[in-house]
């Protein structure tokens, strides 16, 4: 029997639930994964994910760990729904009267939702980015204008504070950006949000899939929940990590603010050039371990809401009052 078709509003909703839930839980390891990415030799901050938690705890407060949360918060319930929608339409469309995938088609599918993800993901990156790393870069120029006034009082221990930088908003962003760059200010890194999203669908969505048909009974027309998840975590995790490069390229691009003697990039090419020659190839996994704790949970969260059909339950709810 052909599996039951799902409506594109329950993927739309079960996309945007699953998205809520998994940025609120590890939001905090994807702010220290954008710090940890950004630093540069000679003027590094933090030396772990630990490392980089705490310090932010301990200027910041809690809350600090949630800057640019709510961008995410915002935009992640149409990515998410985008990503996961589009995934099963195509999945749909390439294949003939259900029969299974092929890999090469399943990566196809694959690639077209990353593809199509990137109209809602590069503009909330953008703003996420700032906002995450604006407490990094007012804290290295607070260290280094503390390190000056010592400096110049010949050892002593400086009386004066350096005074705190604000901070900016994401309606404050949105509005520079479009006021001094238009709609393309928006979408700046494009190129490298596509370069790190469509290969890692086309390895993501495949492999979820084969990993999910291994745990599945044979009687069964659904895997088991547990399944689900542990097959989205490490689908998540494993294209995480290969697509890393690219996120560490990207990241850096996305970045209008640079700490003190930290390159500037012309684009992809010139920054992972720049990257190579002055940090050595290992920079380019900055952040992986990070991605991956990120990834991981999120995408185990996805897809468990997904297969679970929250969604499908709530319409039926509204559609059949009676029941």
């Amino acid at each position: 029997m052909a599996d039951k078709q799902i409506s594109l509003p329950a993927k739309l909703i079960n996309g945007g639930i699953a998205g809520l839930i998994g940025v609120t839980c590890v939001f905090p390891i994807d702010l220290a994964k954008t710090r940890l990415q950004n630093q540069q030799n000679g003027q590094r901050m933090y030396t772990s994910m630990s490392d980089c938690l705490i310090k932010t705890i301990r200027s910041e407060g809690y809350f600090g760990m949630y800057r640019g949360a709510a961008v995410n918060l915002t935009l992640v319930t149409p990515e998410k729904a985008i990503k996961l929608a589009a995934n099963d339409f195509f999945r749909h469309h390439l294949s003939k009267d259900g029969q299974k995938l092929t890999l090469l088609k399943e990566m196809l599918a694959g690639c077209g939702a990353g593809t199509c993800q990137v109209i809602v993901t590069t503009p909330m990156e953008m703003l996420k980015i700032q906002l995450q790393d604006a407490g990094r870069i007012a804290a290295q120029r607070k260290i280094l204008a503390a390190q000056g006034q010592l400096s110049a009082q010949g050892g002593a221990q400086p009386s004066v504070e350096a005074p705190a930088a604000p901070r900016p908003t994401a309606t404050q962003l949105t509005r520079d950006l479009l006021r001094s760059r238009g709609i393309a200010g928006l979408y700046k890194g494009l190129g490298a949000t596509l370069l790190r999203d469509v290969p890692f669908s086309v390895v993501y969505f495949p492999l979820f899939a084969n990993l999910n048909q291994l745990g599945r009974p044979a009687s069964e027309e659904k895997s088991p929940f547990y399944v689900s998840f542990l097959a989205g975590c490490v689908a998540g995790s494993a294209a995480a990590v290969a697509v890393n490069p690219c996120d560490v390229v990207k990241t850096r691009l996305q970045s209008l603010q640079r700490g003190v003697n930290e390159d500037t990039y012309s684009g992809f090419l010139d920054c992972a050039r720049k990257i190579l020659r002055h940090e050595g190839p290992s920079a380019f996994l900055k952040g992986a371990y990070c991605r991956a704790l990120v990834i991981a949970p999120l995408f185990g969260i996805a897809q468990v809401v997904y297969f679970l059909g929250i969604a499908e339950s709530l319409l039926g709810l509204l559609q059949d009052p009676q029941a």
